[in-house]
């Protein structure tokens, strides 16, 4: 067979879709000798995914008003038997098979957490998409569940396949981490927030919990919120500079991924407080690190976490604010959520997740 997988999306972001997307491309080729693999790459690119003799460069870029047109006119002379494609919005032909994978659906449950482009994008073409498609994989049960009750998608056209986290986020010494956080101006012990700051994480509702959290424990440890600008970020900045707050939060900005295992290493809690999470790869992060986790009780992150987090009601400050108490404070329950959190972490695995997916690859081939 030979297999296409679009990585174009690689060149514009580095979340965690294209962490996805990375994982998947430096895999495939050696786990399925037997078949030929194409990545496909946006022209230009200077980052090379793929192993050598598998790199292929495209014109077409993610996300164009165009693109299925265009792509399918860049992809028609390539005689595809299959193309994966990992942001769920395939060509009108890429191959003879079509495999798709749909991680959230967050643009049909809050319309409103997406910039206008990227809500138009995905509410206008999922329709067609998981219809053309042969298959689907999803990240989450969470997320097969609602492709068949909002998209009416048979069961057994879906197969979800769990992501997982780099090996780069484990327990790390004293001396690995304190050059770190020294350079990065900040002292261990700090409540941490990894993602975009964008409206679906829900930093606002944080930052209110947080509030209620001072009020009735002076003493509590500084928030840092660490990632990129999303859209909408203006009220978020809006209420970290209030009074009261400014001196206890910090936020860190396009941070090396090079210090991020440090950081979560530093930290005392993780919380991650979203409204809607397809996956939620920061969680696993934390939880091989060794950090108590705190996650909302929404979409895929009790599947997720299982009984390795403590959950949270993301529209509930007050219940926040409690819970991130009792994470800070029970010396007995912190050392539970690390030993839960670093068992369950070994339940995903990117090899695993590559596996899963070559099979994948050959039922859809397979399939009449």
């Amino acid at each position: 067979m030979h297999i296409g997988l679009d990585a174009r999306l690689t060149y514009y972001t580095g979340g965690g879709i294209s962490q996805y997307i990375r994982q998947l491309a430096s895999r495939l080729p050696g786990l399925d000798p037997e078949n030929r693999y194409t990545v496909f790459h946006r022209r230009g690119q200077a980052e090379s995914l793929s192993p050598d003799g598998t790199r292929a460069d495209l014109f077409t870029p993610a996300h164009h008003p165009l693109e299925r047109l265009t792509l399918s006119m860049e992809l028609g002379l390539r005689g595809l038997d299959l193309l994966h494609s990992p942001d769920f919005i395939p060509p009108y032909y890429g191959g003879r098979r079509s495999l798709i994978t749909v991680h959230d659906l967050t643009f049909i449950h809050y319309p409103e957490f997406l910039t206008p482009g990227s809500r138009r994008y995905y509410k206008s073409q999922i329709h067609s998409a998981v219809r053309r498609a042969d298959h689907i994989s999803a990240d989450s049960y969470f997320t097969r569940d609602d492709l068949i009750r909002l998209l009416d998608v048979p069961s057994e056209k879906i197969t979800v396949i769990h992501l997982a986290c780099n090996a780069d986020f484990r327990r790390m010494p004293e001396e690995q981490v304190g050059p770190v956080l020294a350079r990065l101006g900040l002292a261990p012990g700090y409540i941490l927030f990894v993602g975009t700051f964008e409206p679906r994480k829900n930093i606002p509702g944080l930052l209110r919990a947080y509030t209620r959290l001072r009020k009735i424990w002076q003493g509590a440890p500084p928030l840092v919120l660490a990632g990129r600008r999303g859209w909408l970020f203006e009220p978020v900045r809006a209420l970290i500079d209030e009074p009261g707050l400014e001196r206890h939060v910090r936020l860190l900005e396009e941070l090396s991924g090079a210090d991020l295992p440090a950081l979560y290493n530093g930290a005392s809690a993780f919380i991650l407080p979203s409204h809607y999470e397809g996956f939620g790869i920061p969680l696993l992060e934390a939880m091989a690190c060794g950090i108590p986790s705190l996650v909302a009780n929404r979409a895929s992150l009790p599947e997720l976490a299982g009984e390795a987090a403590l959950l949270l009601d993301p529209d509930d400050p007050d219940q926040m604010a409690d819970q991130l108490h009792r994470a800070l404070t029970d010396e007995a329950l912190q050392q539970a959520l690390r030993s839960r959190g670093l068992e369950r972490v070994k339940q995903f695995g990117w090899e695993e997740t590559a596996q899963k997916t070559v099979g994948l690859y050959k039922k859809v081939m397979e399939a009449r």
